[in-house]
């Protein structure tokens, strides 16, 4: 069970679990409020909750991306940079207003996986290092995709115009989403 109701991870979790059926979290589960100082203390407290109120084995990330040029941050505040109900393109804009440029940025996902009748906690982490475009370009992917261009990313595209399958080889989920997969089957 993915313990989140944002279809776009649960789309890109099914596409990067393949041999796992990804199902979505049931509609009475009500997840704790992130409140944890880092991703991994977010996710776990979210995959513990749906595991304990479905008694299924269950995942759940927190993510966001750190900029340099802010110390770190928006880090574990990404979704609420701009306000608490911020959306995705309030907190696109905020970002773009305090981050120079070209600038070092990079997303972090951290994956927890719980599992209520084994007894077992397992919490990984990937990171995605980039920079900063100069505007926001591609229609794919969300939250700060638009402006986040891979490190690695040999023609400056940014993320929002990767295909699901150039993001699923190069971000933060996937590399998290591997060394879970690596915990899974060892």
């Amino acid at each position: 069970m993915l313990a989140s109701r944002n279809d776009h991870k649960r789309l890109e979790f099914a596409r990067l679990m393949t041999g796992y059926v990804i199902d979505p979290l049931v509609d009475e589960v009500e997840l704790p409020p992130e409140t944890g100082a880092t991703f991994a203390a977010n996710a776990l407290v979210k995959a513990q909750a749906a595991a304990e109120a479905t008694g299924a084995a269950s995942i759940a990330d927190d993510s966001g991306i750190e900029a340099d040029a802010l110390g770190g941050g928006p880090g574990i505040r990404s979704a609420r940079f701009a306000g608490e109900n911020a959306t995705d393109a309030e907190n696109l804009a905020k970002f773009r207003r305090e981050v120079p440029a070209g600038s070092a940025i990079a997303y972090v996902c951290a994956l927890a996986f719980v599992d209520p009748v084994a007894k077992t906690t397992h919490v990984v982490e990937g990171r995605c290092h980039g920079t900063m475009s100069s505007d926001p370009l591609g229609q794919n992917g969300f939250g700060y995709d638009p402006i986040f261009i891979f490190n690695g990313q040999q023609d400056r595209r940014t993320m929002a115009q990767l295909s699901d399958s150039e993001k699923d080889a190069v971000s933060h989920r996937a590399e998290a989403v591997k060394d879970l997969m690596r915990w899974l089957t060892s």
